[in-house]
């Protein structure tokens, strides 16, 4: 199993730009991007509390489960 961080999804759902939901949550745009395109290795619980509150949404409505491809 991946977890896929759907993101970008959730903020062309609530019409969010990059920008404003870094001011909105106080982590970095880089940061921030990193988590967007889905090369996040970890996220904090606090952060991810964080962005969900700005987004108005459930942490099951940024992260997902998917399976791995079979190689």
């Amino acid at each position: 199993m991946a977890i896929v961080v759907n993101l970008d999804v959730m903020m062309a759902r609530r019409k969010i730009g990059l920008t404003e939901l870094s001011d909105k949550v106080g982590i970095s745009l880089a940061n921030l991007s990193i988590l967007k395109n889905n090369r996040a290795r970890a996220i904090r619980f606090s952060t991810l509390a964080a962005i969900c509150e700005a987004l108005d949404c459930q942490p099951g409505d940024i992260l997902e489960s998917v399976e791995k491809p079979v190689r």
